[in-house]
């Protein structure tokens, strides 16, 4: 049996803790770039959205809330332009959620943010310890992300 750590945390807020403080990181370069509308909770749903769009009902899923939440968040997403909503060209009846232009321009803003932090990260823990902590995050990914690719 594995206990947590001497300092008493367990490995899932181990994971989760960088996790936050890459994410804090993302934020303050979109706010800095005038992208300061945007929450965490949008973020949620919005980093699901794939290239050729995704039904509310995929997005409400992978991002494990309601479809009423979900369908809330990317309201508020819609109006600050960063998602649209258009006919789903294989069902008549249904809308996809596509990033909008707004959206389109706040992407690679966060991505640069991310590559600074995993710079850092990589700079701390050495090439070789960073592409072990890969395999293994990757590796455990696969065995519980059920949207895995």
């Amino acid at each position: 049996m594995t206990v947590p750590s001497d300092n008493g945390l367990n490995l899932g807020l181990l994971l989760f803790i960088p996790y936050r403080a890459m994410e804090t990181r993302v934020f303050a370069a979109l706010a800095a770039a005038g992208f300061d509308d945007f929450t965490p909770a949008q973020a949620r749903v919005f980093q699901r959205i794939g290239p050729g769009g995704n039904r509310l009902t995929e997005l409400a899923e992978q991002a494990q809330i309601t479809k009423q939440s979900a369908g809330f968040l990317v309201d508020q997403l819609e109006r600050a332009g960063y998602v649209e909503r258009v006919p789903d060209p294989t069902d008549a009846r249904a809308r996809l959620i596509r990033i909008a232009e707004r959206g389109a321009r706040a992407v690679p803003l966060a991505a640069a943010a991310v590559a600074e932090v995993e710079a850092e990260w990589t700079a701390l823990l050495g090439d070789d310890r960073t592409d072990t902590l890969r395999d293994i995050l990757t590796e455990l990914r696969a065995h519980t992300d059920p949207w895995a690719e």
